[in-house]
């Protein structure tokens, strides 16, 4: 963590940024009375973590199912001989389906997060990322944890296993 990112991120910074991870509507008088600062000094502090590229951006989360887009899937794909991960990547993140595509190393080289409204629509999907790639596809029953927030105390724990490394 760079000196600015760590003068930032002070205890009050980190207690700012935990209230936006679990609420980012929450408004700037709202969070100064739960990390106990003025409208200006929160709106200040905010800016600061944007700035630094702390904070990147506010998002709203979507109800798949109500929006009927009820199936959730992660489907790893693989590369055909001579294909490019980085090519198995962009094409797969043109199908509209996908919420998500991740690079990764290992036997596959991309996870993709696909919806779809129906388990023909899913077929149809699979079958497009199919065509430039081998596709294994496994359906998420449910989603016991969602989006942990980033603590203090996680960053801690890194960089003290960090430095049993070394």
């Amino acid at each position: 963590m760079t000196l600015e990112v760590e003068k930032i991120l002070d205890e009050t910074g980190w207690r700012l940024l935990h209230e936006l991870q679990q609420n980012a509507r929450l408004s700037y008088t709202e969070l100064g009375q739960r990390v106990g600062l003025s409208l200006p000094s929160v709106a200040e502090r905010v800016r600061k973590m944007e700035e630094a590229g702390i904070i990147t951006g506010y998002h709203a989360e979507v109800n798949l199912t109500t929006l009927g887009l009820p199936i959730l899937s992660i489907i790893r794909l693989g590369s055909f001989v001579g294909e490019s991960c980085g090519r198995v990547a962009a094409q797969a993140s043109e199908i509209p389906e996908v919420l998500e595509c991740y690079k990764v190393t290992g036997t596959d080289c991309v996870f993709v997060k696909v919806v779809a409204a129906s388990m023909p629509h899913l077929e149809q999907v699979i079958e497009q990322l199919s065509r430039f790639s081998i596709a294994s596809t496994s359906i998420v029953f449910s989603t016991p944890m969602k989006n942990r927030a980033i603590t203090h105390e996680l960053l801690k724990r890194a960089e003290a296993t960090q430095e049993n490394l070394l």
